[in-house]
């Protein structure tokens, strides 16, 4: 049985905590065990965290949509904002073992790589009507 519920959310820091009980709730009703329960809110919170800081530069100035899509196969998280432009293509892949002599270690790109590594499908879509559009899969693990 597939159900869906979207809710918007001020772009800002502060709305991260009601943003992880939304898809909380959504991942658990989903069937999702508690550990990738805790992939998709560190994934969704990276996410809206980046929506914030990167594509509105900034709090309060546009607003995140969060919808979570669960399904007999897991959950699909879509965030939806329409800041700047985003393509993951321009991201450079993090320095995993950077050393302190590393000049070029910024801790960029991390973000990323921790969703990618999180969840089971990431997606991204830029439109200028629809704008930034992240969707992040994680499947149930299959019964033993």
């Amino acid at each position: 049985m597939e159900t869906s519920k979207t809710l918007k959310f001020p772009g800002q820091f502060e709305s991260l905590a009601a943003i992880s009980e939304f898809v909380t709730r959504a991942a658990e009703a989903a069937g999702l065990d508690t550990r990738a329960v805790d992939a998709v809110q560190l994934a969704v919170d990276e996410a809206c965290s980046n929506v914030i800081e990167h594509a509105y530069e900034g709090q309060d100035r546009g607003d995140i949509e969060c919808t979570c899509n669960s399904s007999d196969d897991g959950l699909t998280v879509i965030i939806r904002d329409h800041g700047r432009p985003f393509d993951p293509a321009l991201v450079q892949e993090p320095n995993l073992n950077p050393t302190l002599q590393d000049e070029e270690f910024t801790g960029g790109g991390l973000g990323l790589y921790f969703m990618r590594q999180l969840m089971d499908k990431v997606l991204f879509e830029f439109a200028p009507d629809s704008g930034n559009v992240l969707t992040l899969v994680k499947r149930k693990e299959p019964e033993p």
